[in-house]
Parts: C-alpha cells; sequence; structure tokens
C-alpha cells in the first residue's frame, strides 16, 4: 500500500481480516487521521503504528469464517 510517499506491506500473516478481502474491499481505505487507516467495506481499522511496526502489536484476529482465498507465502529458501 501507498501511504503518501511511504510503501507499507500488510501482509495476511499479520493482517489476517484482508485475506478473504475482494480487490474493491481492499482498495477502499480512508484515512481520517495521520495514524488511522478505515476499510468501511470491511468495517476494519488499522493504526499506521501497526503496520510499520506489528511486532510491536502481536495480537491478531484469530476469527475465520471461511478457508483463505490467498495462502501466505511461502517461507523463503535460505541460503
Amino acid at each position: 500500500m501507498l501511504l503518501g510517499d511511504e510503501e507499507l506491506l500488510l501482509p495476511f500473516s499479520e493482517f489476517p481480516w484482508f485475506r478473504q478481502a475482494t480487490i474493491e474491499q481492499l482498495t477502499t481505505i480512508e484515512w481520517p487521521s495521520p495514524d488511522h487507516l478505515y476499510w468501511p467495506l470491511l468495517d476494519v481499522d488499522v493504526s499506521v503504528e501497526s503496520i510499520r511496526h506489528p511486532e510491536n502489536f502481536p495480537l491478531v484476529s484469530a476469527v475465520s469464517a471461511k478457508p483463505p482465498l490467498q495462502p501466505d507465502a511461502p517461507p523463503a529458501p535460505r541460503p
């Protein structure tokens, strides 16, 4: 995601509520304040700081009503 001039990554492993989302749901985003993003079609609020530093926000949703449409990327092979 491009937020201003900053590129942010939201991996499914850290943000599982996006795993089932459609392109329309993912791309309909509101930015009501500098540290707050809102996906109205998903009713998901996320702190920008939690995207930048997910290790500081270890709680993630454990709820999954359907199997994932997009699997997590496999780990990269070690050299």
